[in-house]
């Protein structure tokens, strides 16, 4: 997991600095309208919804925005037709990815990411070929320096958490979840004064491997070009990095 945490910290830095530029937007509303759309308008019904709503109020989206992408997805007013894919391949030294994607044009969408893919001496397999290297899991961290370990670590366990990781080189404590507790527990924390970093849906690698020198590098310009890639959602990969050689990087 340590790979993971480390890469997510990353990933929610750039977002709340991409969040000031607008940059996020673009991917949220994607988001508000595939849910609205598969889901309904009444988010009280409608989890992801309720969710894509959150991140977009987080993201200081301006309200009549997010009005109008619920607007678009349950067809009240007109635009693009959004379709969700998953693309899975290899990155260098064979770190396994899964790619979640978004997009109005798939045959453009398949280009990029094949080049972005073949850029980084990685290639696109099979659907299929890696996916079972991971299981859908509920990922919650809180930042260490906001509270103490044991006081996390029992609330998490108490609201029947599946696992509690404190990584020595990581600035967040992780907390993985079943599907279904993902939001008690997030809001267990709230309600206990916890705050949390982040809490979302994951894929959670069964194995690592683990890279130094050229493949770290590589591995992290890979992972940096593809979520930074509009049709892409999110990105998923099974490396370990150490907290040491991370810092060595310029990501």
């Amino acid at each position: 997991m340590s790979g993971h945490n480390r890469w997510a910290g990353i990933k929610h830095k750039k977002a709340a600095t991409d969040a000031k530029k607008g940059k996020v937007f673009t991917k949220i509303i994607r988001e508000i309208v595939v849910a609205a759309k598969e889901g309904g308008a009444q988010i009280e019904h409608n989890a992801r919804l309720r969710k894509a709503i959150e991140a977009a109020k987080e993201a200081n989206m301006p309200q009549d925005n997010i009005k109008k992408a619920v607007q678009r997805g349950n067809g009240e007013i007109p635009g693009a037709v959004y379709e969700e894919m998953v693309y899975e391949g290899y990155g260098p030294a064979g770190v396994a990815l899964i790619v979640e994607i978004t997009t109005d044009n798939k045959n453009r969408t398949a280009s990029d990411i094949r080049k972005i893919f073949s850029s980084h001496r990685g290639n696109l397999g099979e659907t299929g070929c890696v996916g079972w290297m991971f299981d859908r899991k509920g990922y919650i961290t809180v930042n260490k320096s906001t509270a103490v370990e044991e006081t996390v670590m029992n609330i998490a366990l108490e609201a029947g958490v599946e696992d509690f990781k404190s990584e020595t080189d990581s600035d967040v404590y992780e907390i993985i979840t079943s599907l279904a507790d993902l939001d008690k527990v997030k809001n267990t924390l709230k309600e206990k004064n916890i705050e949390v970093a982040s809490a979302e849906i994951s894929m959670i690698p069964q194995t690592q491997i683990a890279l130094t020198g050229d493949d770290a590098s590589c591995m992290l310009k890979l992972m940096n070009e593809l979520e930074e890639h509009d049709d892409v959602k999110n990105v998923y990969a099974n490396f370990d990095i150490s907290g040491e050689d991370m810092e060595k990087l310029d990501v």
